[in-house]
């Protein structure tokens, strides 16, 4: 009888005798898995939900910067230019390419992958008739005070301490020299934020608190204070020889 059951018995001998042990680990892994998984879902939507209170918060601060800029940037232009207007347009660019024929539609368009994106654009008369024109359609002094406007107008809505400029009315017409300086007075008397340049023009000179000249003998530079009168005699003498 013993002899028959072992024969019996060694019929089953492929049998994997571990498979209950085997059965019961890896199910205990799979569900350990299953929670892992559970807990990565989770956290995916949590961060995709931040993700997009964030880009919202960005887009509603960007929107509210940009608003901001573009009230200042109309009131400059206008300073800086008598009899002239300019504004900041929101625009849309897809594909890679820009899209100027409707700046007053802003409902975003999106590719097939939902891809918006969005820029700033100028436009300006300096007539104040006709039809404004794109900074690529202006002359270099023109492009120069409009950059100068969007510089006073982001100064409005967030002051710096201090500006460092280089020869910021090179291109400039008298004009628009004149009314880049008596803005700098402005703004350098109404607040606390002081402006530094560098000029070979007499309009900023005539605004200035401080002048100084810096000249060049056996490569040592020499910076001494000197007075408007002699700044402005050097000045005429330096545009008589050129």
């Amino acid at each position: 009888m013993l002899h028959k059951c072992n024969e019996q018995l060694q019929q089953f001998s492929h049998v994997n005798k571990k498979a209950l042990d085997q059965y019961v680990n890896f199910t205990e892994q799979r569900e350990e898995l299953q929670r892992r998984q559970a807990e990565l879902d989770a956290g995916d939507e949590k961060i995709k939900e931040l993700i997009s209170v964030l880009d919202m918060r960005k887009d509603e601060s960007i929107e509210r910067t940009f608003k901001g800029v573009a009230k200042h940037f109309r009131e400059v232009f206008s300073q800086l230019v008598q009899g002239g207007h300019g504004f900041l347009v929101m625009m849309k660019k897809k594909d890679g390419e820009e899209d100027d024929n409707d700046p007053d539609d802003d409902e975003p368009r999106a590719d097939a992958e939902g891809r918006v994106e969005k820029y700033i654009g100028v436009k300006v008369s300096f007539t104040g008739q006709g039809e404004t024109q794109s900074m690529k359609q202006l002359s270099g002094g023109q492009k120069t005070v409009v950059a100068l406007a969007l510089i006073f107008a982001i100064q409005r809505c967030d002051p710096a301490p201090f500006y460092l400029f280089d020869e910021i009315d090179a291109a400039l017409d008298p004009q628009y020299r004149t009314a880049v300086g008596n803005m700098v007075r402005d703004l350098a008397d109404r607040g606390s934020t002081q402006f530094i340049t560098t000029t070979f023009r007499p309009e900023l000179v005539k605004v200035a608190d401080k002048i100084y000249s810096v000249s060049h003998k056996n490569r040592v530079s020499k910076v001494t204070v000197v007075s408007r009168e002699g700044a402005l005699d050097f000045i005429e003498q330096d545009q008589s020889h050129n």
